[in-house]
C-alpha cells in the first residue's frame, strides 16, 4: 500500500482545529477551531468523499483517532452509514475499513476494526506498505505526518488549502522538498465564502 496523506490546511500553514467542534483542539490557547467548515464547494466535497472511499486502510495519530472515533464512529452515525453507505461515504469507509492508530498512551482502541501500533513504528508501517492494495491514508494527524516525512514513509501528500489566514498556532509540516503531481482549484464561490 502507498502511504497517502490528506491534510486540510490554511493558506498560512495551520492545520490545527479545522473541524466543526470549536473546542476540538485548543492546545496552546488555540481559539479558532472550525475554520474549514462550510468553505468547500460540491466539487471539493465529492473529491473528499471519493478519497475516503478509495482507501484500503487508515493510519491515525492518537489525537486525530480519538476525535474521529467519537464523531465518525458514533453508533447512530455508523448505523446510518451501514443502512445507506452511498449517502454516508466517509462514515462508511471509516467504519468498514481497517484502521491503525499510532500511540504510546492509547493501548486498547475501542473503535471497531482498529489495530494499535507501537514499538518499531518504521518497521510496522513498512509492513503495512508492503501489503498488497492501494492506499493507506493518513487524515489530520499532524505530528504523525511530520514523523512519517522525517522517516521517508510518505508516498503522496494531498493538501486541501483553505482560503483562510489564521496567523498563528500549530503548523502542518516543516519545509520538505516535493514535486507537484496535480493541482486543482475549486470554484471561486468557495473562495469568496471563506
Amino acid at each position: 500500500m502507498k502511504v497517502i496523506t490528506m491534510t486540510q490546511v490554511t493558506v498560512d500553514g495551520v492545520m490545527q482545529g479545522n473541524g466543526g467542534a470549536s473546542d476540538e483542539d485548543r492546545r496552546n490557547g488555540f481559539e479558532r477551531g472550525g475554520w474549514a467548515m462550510g468553505v468547500f464547494d460540491n466539487e471539493t466535497m465529492t473529491f473528499i468523499n471519493e478519497t475516503y472511499q478509495r482507501a484500503d486502510a487508515f493510519l491515525f495519530g492518537r489525537r486525530t483517532y480519538e476525535l474521529f472515533a467519537v464523531y465518525w464512529g458514533a453508533e447512530e452515525r455508523a448505523r446510518a452509514a451501514a443502512e445507506d453507505p452511498r449517502n454516508h461515504p466517509i462514515t462508511d469507509a471509516l467504519n468498514t475499513k481497517p484502521k491503525y492508530v499510532v500511540s504510546t498512551t492509547l493501548t486498547e482502541p475501542q473503535w471497531a476494526n482498529t489495530t494499535h501500533l507501537s514499538g518499531d513504528l518504521a518497521a510496522a508501517i513498512g509492513e503495512l506498505k508492503a501489503k498488497p492494495g492501494g492506499e493507506l491514508q493518513v487524515h489530520g494527524s499532524g505530528a504523525l505526518i511530520r514523523w512519517l516525512l522525517d522517516n521517508d514513509l510518505v508516498d503522496e501528500m494531498n493538501l486541501l488549502i483553505v482560503p483562510v489566514v489564521l496567523g498563528h498556532r500549530a503548523r502542518g509540516c516543516s519545509p520538505t522538498p516535493a514535486r507537484t503531481l496535480h493541482s486543482t482549484l475549486s470554484t471561486p464561490e468557495s473562495t469568496q465564502r471563506a
